[in-house]
């Protein structure tokens, strides 16, 4: 009862301040609590200048840091909120005052269990920024090393625990008022949501993404990234080598250093690339804030608190997806996500062809530079609600990275794509990975697997069978046991043939 006093009192304080800023109108498109959202809008009248995604962003800034993040999450799912409204979330200035210098070294010598004099020559106690979990100071280390730390913000684990409790309120009262938001999976997306801050507010995992992206591009010096600090690192400090260069859509200031413009987005490309398909873990918030360019006109990149994952499986659906696009075979496309699992088996395929023609069609007879694939891919995306696909979030934080991708492209060189730009990678991975020697190779592999496999399966059956005999059955007769000797002796050479002729099949499909 205390708890929904509280989320109830809450939600008023939330409903006043949506009010102040004009944002409610975003809440009616969404059919949720439609009524009492324009009951507020006569009782708090403000009208305001802006799209409604602008109103909205300023309206979460007003609530605080975890709605900040909720509106930074949400602008991943264009299919769910438009893609307008997202692009909007998607600029949202995630900057709030700096915390206290006391408590920040109150923090980091009780995390790293020494006095701040021990483990820095100096340690700026003025933050050089500071956001809604952690904020970031430079310091020496003792050995001469200039670093940057980043701080969590005290209690901010205890306040994100709070709001969460009242995302979850809000998403099952949602349910309760209006079932039909049933299809936008509410609590699914608060535990979405739930799981990513809580990766954020460990910076050991943070630590660790850094790590392991800059093990993936070892050798690459067109791509910059620090190096983490071990020793000077915990739960809730994160210190690392100190990076620095011109804001990446800083054009003019670019160019006054003599940057060359288009190599810088050639360079870009390859990175997105390689981090996509070649590695499959890619940053997850490459706005221009976290990537600058050095004086040698290579790319560097910092905050790694949100990082996307794409298996193999995935890759291979995103390949298998584009050339059926570039093919203009709306129906092969369909059934690649059908078979990923994408479209709910027994929806009308036709139909569903169709929709994706009308989103396909427009963007041929066009150049690449006119083309947005981030765009294409939130078309796609929006088809969920008419078909009932089921919304993928890795891919649709790759969609949000992607549109980030062209926005600074755009900025850079209208006159480029940065997608033209990966064409030839992209064209190279897909024939090494999708091409008839690729098949010929993931079906040996899967030959391979299950021969691996055959040992154990002929055990097993080994088992039940003497299993069978001490309860006094036997298995023969009726070619079973014949020729001196037994089935279960020849089963695995009859097994291995089997996946043969099925590894023979699936190349000849």
């Amino acid at each position: 009862m205390l708890r929904t006093l509280r989320s109830f009192f809450r939600l008023l304080t939330i409903a006043h301040v949506m009010a102040r800023n004009d944002a409610l109108a975003f809440l009616e498109s969404l059919e949720i609590a439609p009524t009492t959202a324009r009951l507020l809008r006569i009782v708090v009248p403000r009208r305001k200048e802006g799209r409604p995604g602008e109103k909205l962003a300023a309206a979460l800034t007003r609530l605080g840091p975890s709605f900040i993040k909720l509106g930074q999450f949400l602008s991943t799912r264009a299919d769910l909120i438009g893609e307008q409204v997202a692009a909007d979330l998607a600029e949202l200035q995630d900057s709030l005052p700096p915390f206290s210098p006391a408590e920040a070294r109150a923090l980091v010598e009780e995390e790293l269990d020494a006095p701040l004099e021990s483990l820095f020559q100096e340690f700026e106690l003025e933050p050089v920024s500071a956001a809604s979990i952690a904020q970031v100071h430079f310091a020496i280390t003792s050995e001469g090393e200039e670093v940057a730390v980043k701080v969590l913000r005290p209690g901010v684990e205890k306040a994100f625990k709070r709001d969460l409790d009242l995302f979850y309120w809000l998403a099952q009262l949602a349910l309760r008022l209006q079932p039909r938001l049933k299809r936008l999976k509410p609590l699914e997306l608060v535990a979405l949501f739930e799981d990513q801050v809580t990766m954020e507010m460990d910076l050991r995992l943070e630590a660790a993404a850094a790590s392991e992206l800059a093990q993936n591009f070892e050798g690459d010096e067109t791509y910059r990234l620090p190096e983490v600090d071990w020793e000077r690192t915990a739960r809730r400090v994160l210190t690392t080598s100190r990076l620095s260069g011109i804001p990446m859509d800083d054009r003019e200031a670019l160019l006054a250093e003599g940057h060359d413009l288009e190599q810088i987005l050639t360079k870009a490309a390859e990175i997105f690339f390689n981090q996509v398909f070649r590695d499959g873990f890619f940053h997850g918030d490459q706005h221009p804030g976290n990537m600058f360019v050095d004086e040698e006109g290579n790319i560097g990149a910092v905050d790694f608190g949100i990082m996307g994952r794409l298996s193999r499986a995935d890759r291979i659906v995103l390949a298998d997806m584009l050339l059926a696009v570039l093919e203009k075979d709306y129906r092969k496309l369909a059934q690649v996500q059908v078979q990923a699992g994408f479209l709910p088996p027994g929806r009308p395929l036709d139909s569903y062809v169709q929709a994706l023609r009308s989103v396909c069609e427009p963007i041929f007879g066009k150049s690449l530079e006119e083309i947005s694939f981030a765009r294409l891919l939130a078309q796609l995306f929006q088809l969920t609600e008419s078909y009932e696909l089921e919304v993928q979030p890795q891919l649709t934080l790759l969609q949000k990275n992607m549109m980030m991708a062209e926005g600074v492209s755009r900025v850079l060189d209208p006159s480029l794509n940065i997608w033209s730009l990966a064409e030839p990678l992209i064209a190279d991975w897909v024939a090494a990975n999708r091409g008839p020697r690729a098949r010929i190779r993931d079906a040996f592999e899967t030959f391979e697997e299950t021969l691996a496999r055959l040992p154990r399966i002929a055990e097993n059956l080994e088992k039940v069978s003497a299993e069978l005999a001490e309860s006094g059955l036997r298995v023969h007769g009726g070619g079973i046991e014949g020729g001196g000797r037994s089935f279960w002796s020849r089963l695995p050479l009859i097994l291995a043939l089997a996946a043969l002729g099925l590894a023979l099949a699936a190349l000849l499909d």
